[in-house]
């Protein structure tokens, strides 16, 4: 153990500062925090695949499940709520595993002209595994909660022992859905 005084001495987290030289014209684009600084670039790699089919599978695919779960999960007395994070830890290795396992064979879309594209351009990467994790937002009710007018369908069904039809049920939602 140290005495105070060394204690008192050692540099603070804040006083350390790593070697980072960037040029003069990027200094104006770093972020201020500094844990941003460290693992995220300030400049764009325009080669990485984005609209990917991995992105487009995991991304509707978790916002569909998270969707379903919190609703699900939604009518216990106490309710679990799932949140993006899970699936942004969840999707890195399936995005790995689907990057390693389908097939890299280019396909044309016909009436595209000569547009191909690829089930597997390359390697699984942060741009992709970002907007998953959208996706996955949007899926967890990142507004407060579900639809206001799921509990409108439910108290129908529930406690007026009414039939109301999937149209009707899924009209009244979307039409009640507020823009925040």
């Amino acid at each position: 153990m140290g005495s105070v005084e060394q204690i008192e001495a050692a540099p603070k987290l804040d006083d350390v500062k790593l070697k980072q030289e960037p040029d003069e014209d990027d200094e104006s684009e770093l972020s201020p925090i500094e844990e941003v600084r460290l693992t995220v670039p300030n400049t764009d790699d325009p080669s990485l695949p984005v609209w990917t089919f991995r992105m487009w599978f995991l991304g509707l695919f978790s916002c569909a499940l998270l969707s379903f779960l919190n609703q699900f999960f939604g009518y216990r007395s106490e309710p679990l709520t799932i949140t993006q994070i899970t699936v942004q830890v969840a999707t890195l290795p399936i995005g790995k595993f689907m990057a390693s396992t389908l097939p890299t064979t280019t396909f044309r879309i016909p009436g595209f002209g000569s547009r191909q594209f690829s089930l597997n351009p390359g390697p699984f990467n942060m741009k992709e595994h970002v907007l998953i994790t959208i996706f996955a937002n949007a899926g967890a009710a990142f507004g407060g909660g579900t639809a206001y007018a799921v509990g409108i369908v439910t108290i129908i069904k529930a406690f007026y022992g009414r039939k109301i039809s999937f149209v009707a049920s899924w009209l009244l939602i979307i039409t009640t859905q507020q823009v925040k």
